[in-house]
């Protein structure tokens, strides 16, 4: 980001988005963008945009262009994967968070990815999931190394 006032409404816009001030961050996401367009900048804006819009296409194609634009920042690949998450997409937003792990460890991605983490079948498959026969089976079988 090159323009002053563009670089100073980003980071107010991520400090408000850091806070959990989406709409704020919103406001300030979108002046910037309007003064100057960067990659960084429209990742967030999609962000924003789809959670408190709810416009989930929009927001997707933001990202996409951030993403062709600057391949190689995690944070364009972890904010694509939430507008996923938020469009109900969860299969997709796991691609997008393995893909970002291509460029770069990053803890944000990973934290999200084990919240996804998927979960294997119950031991005994006719009781509940939370029936106690079925949690310690389970507990027991991968200790065991059998599951």
């Amino acid at each position: 980001m090159h323009d002053p006032e563009a670089h100073k409404l980003f980071i107010k816009g991520l400090t408000a988005f850091n806070q959990g001030k989406m709409l704020s961050a919103l406001a300030h996401f979108e002046k910037a963008d309007s003064i100057e367009r960067s990659p960084l900048t429209t990742s967030y804006l999609a962000l924003c945009i789809a959670s408190q819009r709810g416009q989930i296409r929009k927001a997707i194609s933001l990202c996409e262009e951030a993403i062709q634009a600057d391949p190689e920042t995690p944070a364009h690949y972890l904010n694509l994967g939430k507008v996923y998450l938020l469009g109900h997409n969860k299969e997709e937003a796991i691609r997008v968070f393995r893909e970002g792990l291509k460029y770069e460890v990053n803890q944000m991605i990973i934290d999200e990815l084990v919240k996804l983490e998927t979960r294997k079948p119950p031991v005994i498959r006719f009781l509940a999931r939370d029936n106690p026969l079925n949690k310690y089976l389970g507990i027991l079988l991968k200790k065991l190394g059998l599951r």
